[in-house]
């Protein structure tokens, strides 16, 4: 594992991540390397975001645009959730404007075939050599790998493309939990054998994104993903890398998240912190200020903001962050004002 910067340790963002008390309260956006910012707009150009990932040069530049212009306190790794399923050639392609469409649905047990082991440094080196690229851009600041959770890239393996009612995700799994469980077992191998890959080439953090695990019932949940998500976290423990856990939605299922094995639960806006903050006893907590709030003016936008940094009380362990990604129409100055008065008024005791 390459050698860390000599102040990453002690950086907010990894500080609050362990749950002690840093200088300052850190914020980082997800999303925040994207389409609303025109220089990233300049640079992208048009083709698929596969494309794009595969350009180690590109992908690092785009990864490093938002930490230049906001200051935030971490940076996030531009790739997409799909890499792993696409490197091994599953079929899976993204739509500009849909997402993630699968040309040959997951439907069968003779599709487990079709799901190989993901080999980082044969299928994606591309991957691994942008975390390289940017990691010695960086300095200070860390820099946050991440994947997609076994239950949210197996949405899109089943459903075909994006879905809002998981149907067929859901008739899987209850109607043959036993290949379900199969194929999340399968996405949980690739998922850690993906973020190992980015850790030993110098992701200082990781992020599980479960983004549509809140479509799910607590016991359902509990049943039938939690395990492979714990199955996850149990392997990067021996990194020692913050491992931070989020999903959309998902205020039932935080305590039960919490028992995955993340060090940080990530919280969407419908869920004031403090309240999340008393389902995740012991963990950091990450989040979670509206995206859409953010288009509002700043009078609102600040003091939503103030809210936040209010129900957190000052206590260590706050990473602040929007509750989903930045909406692609946002100004990013607002964004970059939201990082100016965390900074400011934020603080922990400790």
């Amino acid at each position: 594992m390459p050698a860390a910067h000599p102040d990453l340790r002690d950086s907010p963002l990894l500080q609050a991540c362990r749950g002690e008390a840093s200088s300052r309260v850190p914020v980082w956006f997800m999303r925040q390397a994207g389409r609303s910012l025109p220089e990233y707009r300049a640079l992208r150009g048009s083709g698929s975001i596969l494309d794009a990932i595969q350009d180690p040069a590109l992908s690092a530049e785009i990864t490093l645009q938002p930490v230049r212009r906001y200051g935030v306190d971490g940076a996030i790794l531009y790739s997409d959730i799909v890499v792993p399923a696409f490197a091994i050639g599953f079929g899976v392609d993204v739509t500009p404007g849909v997402g993630p469409v699968v040309a040959e649905p997951f439907r069968t047990k003779a599709d487990l075939d079709r799901l190989r082991p993901f080999e980082p440094a044969e299928d994606a080196p591309y991957v691994a050599e942008t975390v390289r690229q940017v990691v010695a851009e960086l300095g200070p600041v860390p820099l946050i790998g991440f994947a997609g959770a076994p239950f949210t890239v197996a949405s899109y393996l089943v459903e075909g493309r994006p879905s809002r009612t998981y149907g067929l995700t859901k008739a899987m799994l209850h109607g043959d939990p036993d290949l379900f469980r199969a194929l999340l077992d399968r996405l949980a191998d690739m998922a850690i054998a993906s973020l190992l890959s980015q850790v030993e080439a110098g992701a200082s953090a990781i992020q599980l994104f479960d983004s549509w695990a809140g479509a799910l019932a607590p016991d359902v949940y509990e049943e039938h993903v939690l395990p492979a998500s714990a199955k996850v976290f149990a392997a990067l423990a021996a990194t020692g890398v913050p491992r931070i856990h989020f999903g959309v939605g998902t205020g039932e299922l935080l305590t039960l998240m919490g028992d995955a094995g993340a060090d940080v639960v990530g919280v969407d806006w419908r869920v004031p912190l403090d309240v999340a903050r008393a389902r995740v006893p012991g963990k950091a907590v990450q989040g979670n200020l509206d995206p859409a709030v953010c288009m509002a003016p700043w009078e609102v936008v600040a003091d939503r903001t103030r809210d936040v940094l209010r129900r957190n009380a000052g206590r260590p362990g706050h990473v602040f962050n929007l509750g989903h990604g930045v909406l692609p129409e946002l100004d990013p100055g607002v964004l970059a004002k939201v990082v100016d008065l965390v900074h400011a008024e934020g603080r922990t005791d400790g």
